[in-house]
């Protein structure tokens, strides 16, 4: 194993607290989902990173295959979720692919899912689902 890169963050104070990284590019304020102080949570710090991720997973990938992509968004749910267990968090991707052809584009989102390191890490452990240009794929 070979480590490419490393970065390092500092949180104190938890879902109410500060968060930075040690050279100061992301620095946040956090606050509970749904209350009304003024920050971000881990949910959506989760949803930015994983949809960067997984977009840059399918841009290698395509580069490999020599696939023409066009031009691709994501807009990725993070779902705080909780039962008898407690609390847990959910994945639903929509990832819009307007100009490659359906069959296509599922292929390559599969081959991401497979590939991306947030996809690996998440792997068995939460619900990712995903919609390819409106089409719900298993």
């Amino acid at each position: 194993m070979k480590t490419l890169y490393t970065a390092r963050a500092t949180s104190v104070g938890g879902r109410e607290g500060h968060a930075e990284t040690d050279d100061k590019r992301l620095v946040v304020d956090f606050a509970r989902p749904g209350s009304d102080k003024p920050g971000t949570n881990p949910e959506q710090l989760f949803a930015c990173g994983y949809a960067a991720c997984f977009g840059g997973a399918m841009a290698y990938l395509a580069g490999q295959q020599k696939i023409e992509m066009g031009e691709l968004t994501i807009e990725n749910e993070v779902n705080l979720n909780q039962d008898d267990g407690g609390f847990f968090i959910s994945v639903q991707m929509h990832i819009k692919l307007p100009q490659m052809e359906q069959k296509a584009a599922e292929k390559l989102v599969a081959d991401a899912h497979q590939f991306c390191p947030y996809s690996k890490a998440t792997r068995g452990n939460i619900a990712v689902a995903f919609t390819v240009n409106g089409q719900k794929i298993v």
